[in-house]
C-alpha cells in the first residue's frame, strides 16, 4: 500500500539549479511510504490532456497549470473549458489563459496528422474521457469513445518518437500515458482479489447493459498490450466511488480494496491530483508505471 500527500520540502542551492528533496513522512502506520523528488527549477513538463472539461479532466489542467507546466488540451470549446477552471478556483482563467493550449475539436474527429501534432514533443499524455452519464450519452455513438481515443493517442506518440536516433536520444524519457478507468474494472494481469458472487454477477449485468463500462475495460486491456515500446510507458489510475472535493490526502493500492460498491470514496481532485504527481514525480512513477493503482481518499 502507498500513502500520498502533501509534504514538506527542504531547500539547497546547487549553483543554478534548485533541487527540492521532499522528505520522508509516515502517514500511518502500516503502510510509510516516501518520495524524492529532484527537479530543477527552471524545467518544466508539457502535457496533454483530452476530457479536459470533465470533472476530473479540469482538476488535471488546473492543478498543471499552478504547478506552472505547460498545458495542451482537446477540448470543443476553450471558453468552456476556462469557465470550468474558474468553478474550481474563481478568476483562475485569468491567470491561466495564455498558458493553456487548447485545440478545439472533438478527439476521435481529428485526423491522425493532427493527433500526432498535439502530442509532440508532449512528456506526458493525460486520458480522462468519459461517457456522459445520459441515454444518449450511454447508448449513441461514439460507443467506444475512450478505447479507440486512448489507441489513437498511444498510435501518434509511437509515430512521433519513431524517428529518434535511440544512440542520440537515449537521454530522452520515455512519453508517459494516463488513463483514467474505475476499480469496477479488473486489472487484465490479474492479482485483483476474486469478486464475490454477487459482484460478479452485478459486473456481468453492467458489462451487458452499459456499454460504457465496456469500453473502459476495452481501453484498460489495450492500454495493458502496450509493453513493446520502451519510449511509451503507461498507468491506469482506478479511482473507487468518485465523490466532489478538494484536495487531501490519498492512497494508492495494488488492487481494489473491499467490496464493489461503498469501500470507500475518491475526490476528483485527488486523481487529478494523482496524476500530476505521477507526472512530475519520478520515484512515483517508477513504482506505478505498467500498473493500475486504486486511488482511495484517506479519512
Amino acid at each position: 500500500q502507498k500513502n500520498v500527500s502533501s509534504t514538506w520540502g527542504l531547500f539547497s542551492f546547487r549553483s543554478i539549479d534548485i533541487k527540492i528533496i521532499i522528505l520522508r513522512r509516515i502517514f500511518s502506520s502500516t503502510a510509510p511510504f516516501s518520495i524524492l523528488m529532484s527537479a530543477s527549477a527552471s524545467t518544466a513538463t508539457t502535457t496533454l490532456v483530452v476530457g479536459a472539461t470533465g470533472a476530473t479532466g479540469k482538476h488535471v489542467v488546473l492543478q498543471l497549470l499552478q504547478q506552472k507546466q505547460n498545458v495542451r488540451a482537446i477540448a470543443r470549446s476553450k471558453e468552456r473549458l476556462l469557465n470550468s477552471l474558474d468553478e474550481i478556483v474563481p478568476k483562475s482563467s485569468e491567470d491561466f489563459a495564455k498558458s493553456l493550449e487548447v485545440t478545439e475539436a472533438s478527439i476521435l474527429d481529428l485526423s491522425d496528422e493532427e493527433l500526432q501534432k498535439a502530442t509532440k514533443d508532449c512528456d506526458a499524455v493525460v486520458s480522462c474521457l468519459g461517457h456522459n452519464m445520459t441515454f444518449k450519452g450511454m447508448y449513441g455513438h461514439p460507443r467506444r469513445l475512450v478505447s479507440d481515443a486512448a489507441r489513437r493517442l498511444c498510435e501518434a506518440i509511437e509515430k512521433n518518437r519513431s524517428g529518434e536516433d535511440d544512440k542520440v536520444d537515449e537521454s530522452k524519457k520515455a512519453t508517459k500515458f494516463i488513463l483514467m478507468g474505475s476499480d469496477g474494472v479488473a486489472n487484465p494481469a490479474g492479482g485483483d482479489d476474486k469478486r464475490s458472487l454477487g459482484e460478479r454477477i452485478v459486473l456481468f449485468l453492467i458489462r451487458c447493459l452499459v456499454p460504457p463500462h465496456r469500453d473502459n475495460e476495452a481501453a484498460a486491456a489495450y492500454i495493458f498490450s502496450k509493453t513493446d515500446n520502451p519510449k511509451l510507458e503507461w498507468t491506469v489510475v482506478r479511482p473507487t466511488d468518485l465523490i466532489n472535493g478538494s484536495v487531501s490526502k490519498y492512497q494508492l493500492f495494488d488492487k481494489p480494496q473491499g467490496s464493489l460498491f461503498g469501500s470507500g470514496a475518491a475526490t476528483r481532485a485527488n486523481v487529478a491530483k494523482s496524476m500530476v504527481d505521477l507526472i512530475l514525480t519520478d520515484d512515483l512513477w517508477e513504482e506505478w508505471k505498467f500498473k493500475m493503482p486504486v486511488l482511495h481518499d484517506l479519512n
